[in-house]
């Protein structure tokens, strides 16, 4: 191979051809010479291909094909590469199950073209066995799959999606990036194709409307309609593709896209045009034809590049992972690519690096810029010992970090699985309109044959026939399928950057309903980093030894009381046979003693006597008994603080017309205090996680809707039970899980503004909704009586589908007065 050969190989990758993004590692031995890869995706089936003996497949070919089946060889494919466990382990999750081999993965699906590419994917991935969950964002062209492993296969999967004309793969950040520049060249030259035509047409037709007022020689119209026929073949066959392809795929499936009408209109009228033409009898609409194939790509184009915006949150996420990491190994520093990492790895990061994966610190002190991922502006100070995420920044001094998680199960991967899904979701309101949508196109048909038959036989066929194409451009469900997803996706990007993350489609539409909110206490509107300010013996006992019985049973919760006696005892002894009881407490057998830890109400109801305590505002208690003896062996008591900004957000949230209440396990009288403190009216303590359900039940059936803002264990099911769920961001996995949204940030000022937010939205999808069926209402009557011209009704539905899109655009803007 010569240099220069040498030298356009490392340009672009030597398996697709695609080029390879700055400072990539992908690399495989092809031929005795290394072969730089563009993403994994191809690194993988590159070494497939190596590894099964079959380099022919690159000695032979002439060059690397744009088709994607063309990428494996046939031999390949029957090996089912995409199977292989060792691939998988890159973007494949194993989730917990009771029954079957559940995974999880992100794809990327090309071929996207308007919302009903994503309907027809959806619709058709979802009907496989054993696909449990399948959902595509528009915005981004990803999509979530979910299966079961015993019944399909991913590869099943992906040939699935195949057969109807797309082509998914393994998400890649890097090679999104390269498909999103790929679909802009593409559009942009189908757009000058047509621009081009579009422009040289109307001067022919210009002349040739001249002519025909003043006279015109019949030759030389006939050879500038013989012109304008070539000039606009290229418009029909090259730029306006995308509108074929997508009709032919929607025909397959038996089902009516938009661009179905669409592609009849332009096939349609050029035909006519090109009859015309060639028998040299009535009139030739090249320029119409061309023109409104120009403007249709216009709106495409720029529905494109707002929709690359509005996805442009998660994008942010997906890059602040850095490709390479400084690996120690052996007292030795080496740069390894970050899917190299593994648990227990050593990594060194230097002042202004990323963090390559989550970790405890093990040296070092230094400054962490978590903005990005929490919205916290400051950046955050982290010791040794202190746990860091995966995609934030070092500020000052070099850290050495021990690796925790890695790949898909990392902070930042959990949070951009969670906002996908938040993005791809729909609610109530979107799925309607999707239905509506489906069955438009069926009605504009009829509507549209029924508009050539009245016209037929009062203004001829050709009349007729341009009339007909109107009806058929002017009209745009399109508009109608975007209102809602266009909407969510900037909203969710928009919290997401603030430090609320969306975890479910339906949050934002429930949050904008809700009249009620319901606050747990600690760890919510308190700091919920409890400090030990005293321990109150009883019976003689022994302090370190109660420290040590009650940091033992509590050694496994996540409640803020646990964290703080653990910070207390440096060894803790063995425990056996602990059962927690939520809401009370949590017993266990310690060193051989039967011991419970819990509130005094929970030691009262076992009729064992607990003298009162002299307690000041924000303090609470826990008891250690040994339950055998049946006796009190020590009080514990807990200083914990309200968040600074507690009051202010209490205060907007009533503002904006909510009625806040405060629900707590903890003591009555501190509740009590704390609600006054914070100017909360409604407030009750002393609440088990049953009793917080049932209230939050009566509020339900008394046609309330409701939001619970929690963190812990014991809030899970009051979270669910929520319409809409809030966690705070520190809270405990569970919670998480059972939250619709959560609070990155743990800043409460920014709940008023997920709730203004949320309103808007909800506004701004109304609007988007009255706009599409008020444009429809207005625009067929008006082709339907021959008052629009096919270009005008190109401009109307390119315009009407993109003001949608800029309509939701506008929630990415900063703060708005309510």
């Amino acid at each position: 191979m010569s240099t220069g050969e040498n030298n356009a190989s490392q340009k672009s990758c030597f398996h697709c051809g695609l080029p390879v993004p700055p400072g990539s590692h992908w690399c495989v031995e092809i031929e005795g010479r290394p072969r730089e890869m563009c993403c994994a995706g191809c690194e993988a089936v590159a070494r497939a291909i190596v590894d099964s003996g079959m380099e022919d497949f690159y000695r032979y070919r002439t060059a690397p094909s744009q088709r994607p089946e063309d990428l494996v060889p046939e031999q390949l494919r029957e090996l089912q590469v995409y199977d292989s466990e060792s691939l998988q382990k890159r973007f494949v999750r194993h989730l917990e199950s009771g029954g079957g081999d559940i995974r999880e993965a992100a794809l990327i699906l090309e071929g996207i073209t308007c919302a009903a590419c994503v309907w027809l994917n959806e619709k058709h991935v979802s009907s496989l066995p054993g696909v449990l969950e399948f959902r595509v964002n528009y915005s981004t062209h990803r999509a979530q799959l979910r299966w079961d492993n015993e019944v399909i296969h991913l590869s099943d999967i992906l040939r699935a999606i195949s057969e109807i004309g797309y082509h998914a793969h393994p998400f890649d950040p890097a090679r999104q990036e390269q498909l999103q520049k790929k679909e802009r060249s593409q559009a942009l030259k189908r757009l000058a194709v047509a621009g081009l035509g579009a422009m040289q047409v109307m001067m022919l037709a210009v002349a040739m409307y001249a002519g025909e007022a003043e006279g015109m020689d019949e030759a030389l119209r006939n050879f500038m309609r013989w012109v304008s026929l070539v000039i606009a073949a290229p418009v029909i066959l090259y730029a306006a593709w995308p509108f074929y392809r997508s009709a032919w795929q929607d025909l397959k499936r038996r089902r009516l896209g938009m661009d179905v009408p669409v592609s009849l209109a332009i096939s349609g009228g050029f035909l006519a045009s090109a009859w015309a033409t060639a028998t040299g009898k009535g009139h030739v609409y090249f320029d119409s034809v061309t023109m409104f194939t120009f403007f249709l790509l216009v709106g495409r184009y720029l529905e494109m590049v707002a929709r690359h915006r509005a996805g442009q949150a998660a994008e942010e996420l997906v890059r602040l992972l850095p490709d390479t990491a400084t690996r120690i190994r052996d007292g030795q520093e080496e740069v390894v690519p970050v899917d190299d990492l593994e648990i227990g790895d050593r990594v060194l990061i230097r002042p202004g690096e990323s963090i390559p994966a989550d970790g405890r610190i093990i040296e070092g002190r230094s400054s962490v810029d978590e903005s990005l991922l929490t919205g916290e502006s400051l950046p955050v100070a982290r010791d040794c010992g202190d746990e860091v995420i995966g995609g934030s920044i070092n500020i000052e001094s070099p850290l050495v970090v021990e690796v925790t998680r890695v790949g898909a199960d990392t902070t930042l991967s959990a949070i951009l699985r969670l906002l996908e899904r938040a993005q791809s979701e729909k609610p109530a309101i979107a799925r309607l309109a999707d239905r509506i949508a489906g069955w438009f196109v069926l009605a504009l048909l009829l509507i549209a044959g029924g508009v050539f038959a009245w016209w037929l036989p009062a203004a001829g066929v050709e009349q007729a026939l341009w009339i007909t194409i109107s009806v058929l451009v002017v009209t745009c469900p399109c508009a109608l399928s975007l209102a809602t997803p266009a909407a969510v996706t900037a909203a969710t990007g928009s919290l997401t950057r603030l430090g609320v993350l969306t975890t479910r489609g339906h949050a934002l539409e429930a949050l904008a309903r809700t009249d009620h909110i319901v606050f747990d206490k600690t760890g919510t509107l308190t700091v919920g980093r409890l400090r030990l300010v005293r321990v109150v013996l009883h019976e003689g006992s022994d302090e370190e030894e109660c420290l040590r019985l009650a940091a033992g049973l509590e050694r496994q919760s996540e409640h803020p009381v646990a964290r703080a006696l653990l910070a207390r005892v440096e060894q803790l002894p063995e425990v056996t046979e602990v059962e927690a009881v939520p809401g009370k407490g949590i017993r266990g057998r310690v060193e051989g003693r039967l011991c419970w830890v819990g509130s005094p109400d929970s030691v009262r109801a076992m009729r064992i006597e607990v003298p009162e305590l002299v307690r000041e505002a924000g303090e609470s208690r826990v008891c250690l008994v040994d339950e055998e003896g049946r006796k009190l062996l020590a009080s514990f008591v807990f200083s914990d603080v309200l968040r600074p900004e507690a009051r202010e957000a209490v205060a907007t949230l009533k503002a904006q017309g909510l009625k806040v209440m405060l629900l707590s396990g903890d003591d009555p009288e501190v509740v009590a205090r704390v609600a006054e403190e914070l100017g909360i009216e409604s407030h009750a303590g002393g609440l088990l996680p049953q009793d917080k359900l049932e209230r939050i039940e009566a509020l339900q059936q008394a046609g309330h809707v409701v939001a619970m803002v929690g963190d812990g264990v014991n809030d899970a099911p009051v979270l669910a039970r929520a319409q809409v769920s809030i966690a705070m961001g520190s809270g405990s996995g569970i919670a998480h899980a059972s939250a619709d949204m959560v609070l990155l940030s743990e800043d409460l000022r920014h709940l008023p503004e997920a709730v203004r937010m949320a309103r808007r939205t909800l506004s701004i999808i109304r609007q988007n909704l009255g706009w599409a069926v008020a444009y429809n209402v207005v625009a067929v009557p008006l082709a339907a009586a021959g008052w629009v011209q096919p270009w005008m009704a190109a401009i109307g539905m390119s315009a009407s589908s993109l003001i949608v899109v800029l309509n939701a655009l506008r929630l990415n803007e900063g703060k708005e007065r309510q």
